[in-house]
């Protein structure tokens, strides 16, 4: 199973600005709810998107812009919201489209839509290339003869394109300055659109962005750190918790009664029947803590899964004892986990052969992290909440190839 861990840490916001027009600043960390305060922003707006008004459009790009013999087009959607647009002295600001459909990125980007009034902005929302609508070949997007157009170079061209497409067709647009936002991996195509194309893109403000996160240039386990230190906060005992409970997991894992126990509490909607199911449910918990660090937003908010505001607080509200027995500290799991997936209590059972990123595009995503977006994550059990879990490249490498049939190049994206 290629695991690709979702890119943004939201508990403590990283942003890189890399502004011409409006202001300088360097890597720096942000406390979320520190801006939320210093710009007396309503995070009411937030819980509430299906307010935001935009039209939806679609222009022809090249599948490959770098190859002179392949005159393939396919439709980019983008959207499009001027209702505050100045077009004498306001800027664009262009979201760089990650991985998954626009419109959700559009509905839950409200930062965008807050300042958009102040700077008396136009909003544009670029879709990434085969995700959302933007399938340069259709349903054969993912054939091997089509894939390989999947890369961050041809989406920067697709972006750089757009823009100039819509200032030579936006009456007033034609010297307006744009301004990139991303975030994750949008945040570092955001980064990476300006200093690529500086002629296009006047500024870029970068969120949560991993540009640094490839083989050789940080610590693998930083993430995981990161992800352990936003439970922390909420309660140090839901870290020593979880930390316990993988060792409760793997006691328990063995036995037709022990597993039982473990669906039954835990409300899976497939029982687990082997030691081998027990292993993939510790990877999906695994999964879920890290996602919850993804979206742990001081506001109620529906990105990913319905959640309350900072969910992470909410979760281990149920986690409040460490020193409890295996099944009783696995019940407390369960309740916390229960949060995420089943806040609303909608649910009949939870599904834990599934993650809440893969309505995002996570197989494509998975084929992008198997090529150039080589991102070493690892974890020691010891500075972090997850199990050992050590970085191996080769183990990678041969699980890319059984899965899409191809070598990542580790080294691309530095070179």
């Amino acid at each position: 199973m290629v695991r690709s861990w979702p890119l943004a840490m939201l508990g403590a916001v990283s942003m890189v600005c890399i502004f011409q027009y409006f202001h300088v600043c360097s890597a720096v960390q942000l406390d979320l709810s520190r801006i939320v305060a210093s710009h007396g922003i309503d995070i009411g707006r937030y819980a509430n998107p299906s307010g935001y008004n935009y039209k939806t459009y679609y222009f022809k790009q090249r599948v490959d812009h770098f190859n002179f013999n392949n005159d393939d087009m396919y439709s980019q959607r983008y959207l499009v919201s001027d209702e505050f647009w100045n077009p004498i002295s306001g800027p664009i600001f262009l979201y760089a489209g990650n991985e998954g459909d626009i419109t959700w990125f559009c509905n839950n980007t409200g930062f965008m839509w807050d300042i958009a009034p102040e700077f008396k902005a136009m909003l544009v929302f670029a879709e990434h290339r085969f995700y959302g609508e933007s399938l340069p070949y259709g349903n054969q997007s993912k054939d091997p003869g089509h894939i390989g157009y999947l890369t961050s170079e041809q989406a920067l061209a697709d972006f750089a394109t757009l823009v100039v497409h819509i200032k030579a067709s936006i009456p007033g647009a034609q010297n307006t300055p744009v301004i990139a936002f991303g975030g994750s991996y949008g945040g570092m195509l955001a980064a990476w659109l300006r200093m690529k194309y500086p002629n296009i893109v006047a500024g870029a403000l970068a969120a949560s962005a991993p540009v640094w996160q490839f083989p050789g240039l940080v610590d693998c386990g930083g993430a995981m750190k990161i992800v352990t230190q936003d439970f922390t906060r909420a309660d140090p005992e839901c870290t020593k918790t979880i930390r316990k409970s993988w060792d409760a997991l793997t006691k328990m894992k063995n036995t037709v009664a022990d597993r039982k126990w473990l669906t039954d509490t835990f409300q899976l909607c497939n029982p687990l029947k082997t030691a081998a199911d027990v292993d993939m449910m510790s990877q999906w918990l695994a999964d879920t803590w890290f996602d919850l660090a993804m979206v742990d937003y001081p506001y109620p908010a529906s990105f990913l899964e319905p959640l309350p505001a900072w969910p992470i607080k909410e979760v281990c509200s149920h986690m409040p004892n460490s020193s409890l027995d295996d099944k009783d500290l696995l019940g407390n799991i369960a309740k916390g986990v229960s949060v995420y997936y089943n806040y609303t209590g909608q649910a009949s059972c939870l599904n834990s052969s599934q993650s809440a990123v893969a309505a995002l595009g996570a197989d494509m995503w998975n084929f992008q992290y198997c090529t150039e977006m080589v991102l070493p994550v690892c974890s020691d059990g010891v500075h972090d909440m997850f199990p050992p879990a050590p970085w191996d490249f080769d183990s990678f490498a041969k699980q890319c190839e059984k899965t899409y049939g191809v070598t990542p190049r580790d080294r691309k994206s530095v070179v």
